[in-house]
């Protein structure tokens, strides 16, 4: 087997993208978690996963908006590794790293003065306010341990290991629901339950755990120095340039999905409440399909690093159908347990009612979440990153938006919003694959 076909082989798909699906899933499992357990509270579980529900859309925001870096360091990783110039690239991970968390706490600053405000913006009022402060104001503190978490985990998938992430990203969230139990009903006279706080302190101490143990791994599995030395290293300039095209696109596209929570949150409760139960689960969808394009990720670097076009056009093609086959399993798993997913977040009937009319539309998304989410994660990996920036300003300013407020002219409720949402996937699906076949299919027909 040549080296093109090896890269491009079913087995090597695999190997990488089965642990980036475990690890990937294990994120949003973290917010399901505690989604569902406070959902489950005896006294106002309603609105404990409500503020969940606010708090996590927003912390997401924020995660997703600089976590960016991870594939920005992952690309330009993997280019070097495929263009055989990884030796010089010895100062670059330490930077990237610090880079990472500096940016983590100067957000983390601006957004922690004015929390109330943020929440009272997306329509939180009383009891759901003071719950989403409370949880907030905890939770925060591990946002710098996560996108030094996503720093590391973008080094290791730039060279072509997933299996590192999966086990960081297993541990931690096995740690995250053994302590959400712990902490939210508390354990007989041991401790106390501490309810919508235990959440947030369950959530933070497995941040910490999971920041030390990437900590260890890198020092352990690789020679990449963690000391910060000058001078600058060149790709420094190009991860910034790459992050602030993500930035701008990540911002259009939780524009997008604050948008949906605001408009949820204006339509009662049991609205933002089945909105919360709705987004988690299109979340863990939407993780477990980005397993497969983190395979496309880190092989479609490695493989324009080294100028094989025909090969990342092979890859491509294979990993967008291992994708649609695990949309149709995805679908037919929604599909047999549509009524037990809802139960297992909350009991109250307004709630289940509200969800069970609307989750058909999660369902629907599936196929184009395969698509869209494919195509997003090889463009990252070729570092096409203005185009990734546009497609999501266009799907977010042109397709979104003007859904969304003729749906809510129309009293769509949360049907409208999810109509909405699908048409913004598809949007950006349509987009990307037009690009790649005008540019990249282009290349591998005349080289």
């Amino acid at each position: 087997m040549s080296n093109s076909q090896n890269h491009t082989s079913f087995k090597r798909i695999q190997q990488l993208a089965i642990p980036a699906i475990i690890a990937g899933v294990a994120e949003p499992i973290l917010s399901s978690t505690d989604a569902a357990i406070v959902g489950n509270i005896p006294q106002f579980g309603a609105e404990s996963l409500a503020a969940v529900g606010v708090v996590g859309s927003f912390l997401s925001m924020l995660i997703w908006i600089l976590a960016q870096t991870r594939s920005a360091i992952a690309a330009i990783v993997s280019q070097n590794l495929g263009a055989g110039t990884l030796e010089d690239l010895k100062r670059f991970p330490a930077q990237a790293i610090y880079f990472n968390v500096i940016l983590s706490f100067i957000v983390l600053g601006i957004t922690y003065a004015f929390v109330g405000e943020i929440f009272q913006f997306l329509n939180a009022k009383g009891l759901i306010l003071q719950y989403s402060i409370d949880y907030y104001n905890i939770r925060v503190w591990g946002f710098p341990l996560t996108l030094f978490t996503f720093a590391v985990f973008g080094i290791f998938r730039g060279l072509q290991n997933t299996f590192w992430p999966m086990i960081v990203a297993i541990t931690g969230t096995l740690i995250n629901i053994l302590l959400d139990f712990l902490l939210v009903y508390g354990y007989q006279e041991l401790i106390p339950p501490m309810g919508i706080k235990g959440a947030a302190w369950a959530s933070l101490i497995s941040q910490l755990i999971m920041g030390l143990l990437s900590l260890g791994l890198l020092l352990k599995k690789t020679t990449l120095p963690l000391a910060f030395k000058f001078p600058l290293h060149p790709e420094l300039k190009r991860l910034v340039q790459m992050s602030f095209n993500l930035f701008i696109r990540t911002l259009a596209l939780n524009a997008a999905l604050m948008l949906a929570v605001r408009e949820a949150t204006a339509l009662g409760t049991p609205y933002i409440a089945a909105h919360a139960i709705a987004i988690n689960l299109w979340l863990f969808t939407a993780f477990f399909i980005d397993g497969y394009g983190a395979a496309g990720n880190i092989l479609g670097g490695k493989l324009l690093g080294a100028k094989d076009y025909g090969a990342l056009w092979q890859l491509t093609k294979k990993v967008n159908r291992y994708n649609l086959g695990v949309a149709v399993l995805l679908m037919l798993a929604c599909t047999i347990f549509y009524h037990p997913l809802g139960r297992l977040f909350n009991k109250e009937a307004a709630v289940l009612e509200v969800f069970y009319g609307m989750f058909f539309m999660v369902i629907l998304s599936q196929p184009l979440n395969a698509l869209a989410f494919t195509y997003d994660a090889i463009f990252k990996g070729l570092g096409e990153m203005a185009f990734l920036r546009n497609v999501l300003l266009g799907a977010t300013l042109l397709g979104f938006i003007p859904v969304l407020y003729a749906s809510k002219y129309l009293e769509g409720g949360l049907v409208g919003i999810w109509v909405a949402l699908l048409f913004w996937i598809a949007f950006r699906a349509i987009a990307l694959v037009i690009k790649f076949r005008r540019k990249y299919v282009v290349l591998a027909k005349t080289h």
